[in-house]
């Protein structure tokens, strides 16, 4: 069973050598790019040698005795920082729950097996998607478009997310307001805030207070909605999508709000 191991240690360092030759690039990968590399690499190791455990120690103890080509050891001047950025990916990968420990006494003995979602996460594409889904957290988005946002951004349809999200913006605007089915956009947007006989103004606040959020609800509609509505705009930035997104979600959060003052002036 030791030598079982010892040989899948080794199969993991030589493939991770082929996939990756260079060791200068080794060494310049983030924690998360190369855990995403070294993941892969585990994967198609202990699948191909029906083996469900891999161990920290052994792949460093296995990567002591040759280089990133297979022919020789490692520069000693380079060792250790080759450990730290090996020791740094798998950590990261524990982390994300991607690496779990192994029943019994073997993860006492620090062996690890891929967790059920590492299972799922086939190709860099999955991957991808599951690193892009770190960016927005799903019990935070409004219950208007968590949904439908959400899926959108577990598929890399980022410019769609935002549509929506801006949508359901719009959308909640109009019912709030009242507002007929015809009003779009910007004009939808000066309507509902506006200053003076807006139905979702903040009559309590002065008037330049007023025309901030006239001006906040429009400009967000008017960069992120209307843009989106007339052509193609394509998004590809995850974090810059996720702002977007996040930025709907404080937009409907106060709508919900002066929704509820709005019931409250009229209760009284």
């Amino acid at each position: 069973m030791v030598q079982w191991r010892l040989m899948l240690e080794a199969e993991i360092v030589k493939t991770l050598a082929e996939m990756l030759p260079d060791l200068d690039l080794l060494l310049e990968m983030e924690p998360e790019e190369l855990g995403a590399l070294l993941l892969f690499v585990i994967r198609e190791a202990t699948t191909r040698n029906s083996m469900s455990m891999a161990s920290l120690t052994n792949i460093l103890s296995s990567i002591a005795t040759s280089d990133v080509s297979g022919n020789s050891a490692i520069p000693m001047e380079k060792r250790d920082r080759v450990f730290q950025a090996i020791t740094e990916a798998w950590m990261w990968l524990e982390a994300q729950g991607l690496l779990i420990p192994a029943p019994d006494t073997n993860g006492q003995n620090g062996w690890r097996k891929l967790s059920r979602r590492a299972v799922k996460i086939e190709n860099s594409t999955d991957f991808s998607r599951y690193s892009a889904s770190r960016y927005l957290r799903r019990e935070l988005l409004h219950p208007r478009m968590a949904s439908l946002v959400w899926a959108a951004f577990l598929r890399g349809e980022y410019d769609v997310a935002v549509f929506q999200s801006m949508k359901a913006v719009e959308v909640a605007v109009r019912e709030a307001a009242g507002l007929a089915e015809s009003e779009l956009g910007l004009s939808l947007m000066r309507k509902a805030f506006n200053p003076e006989h807006g139905k979702l103004a903040d009559r309590t606040a002065q008037g330049s207070e007023k025309d901030a959020l006239s001006n906040l609800f429009a400009g967000a509609i008017g960069c992120y909605k209307n843009t989106h509505s007339h052509r193609y705009v394509m998004v590809t930035d995850p974090a810059s999508a996720a702002e977007v997104v996040m930025m709907a979600n404080q937009l409907l959060r106060i709508v919900d709000e002066r929704r509820s003052a709005l019931s409250e002036n009229q209760a009284e």
